[in-house]
């Protein structure tokens, strides 16, 4: 089992930044890739950035925006979000995709946190 900790959602103001962590616990032998979705309300939940093997991807949409960082040490991902935008409003949640010992595979989603973006 692995359970995920999401924090740093908020409210800002458009042109503002905010940042997302997401740490992951439990049992644990390698955690690849480390990733962002994001919903916002009416819409279906939509890619937005992943960490795999210390190359990153973004959609176009964050692309030059949002930064995905991790720390491995923590098994912790990070979202950097700047110059948001009123678009940007949905609620965040991470995903991991991580084994354990005995080679067995889990994908497990955080909790969703809310960010909103004022204009």
């Amino acid at each position: 089992q692995v359970q995920l900790v999401e924090s740093g959602g908020g409210l800002a103001q458009a042109g503002g930044s905010l940042r997302l962590s997401c740490a992951a616990s439990g049992s644990i032998l390698s955690i690849n890739p480390m990733g962002w979705y994001r919903q916002a309300p009416g819409k279906q939940r939509e890619w937005v950035a992943t960490t795999s093997g210390g190359s990153t991807n973004y959609a176009d949409s964050v692309k030059g925006r949002f930064t995905i960082s991790r720390d491995n040490t923590k098994n912790t991902v990070y979202l950097q979000m700047n110059s948001l935008k009123p678009e940007d409003t949905a609620v965040y949640y991470c995903n991991v995709k991580t084994w354990d010992v005995r080679g067995l595979r889990y994908d497990t989603w955080g909790q969703g946190t809310q960010v909103t973006v004022s204009s």
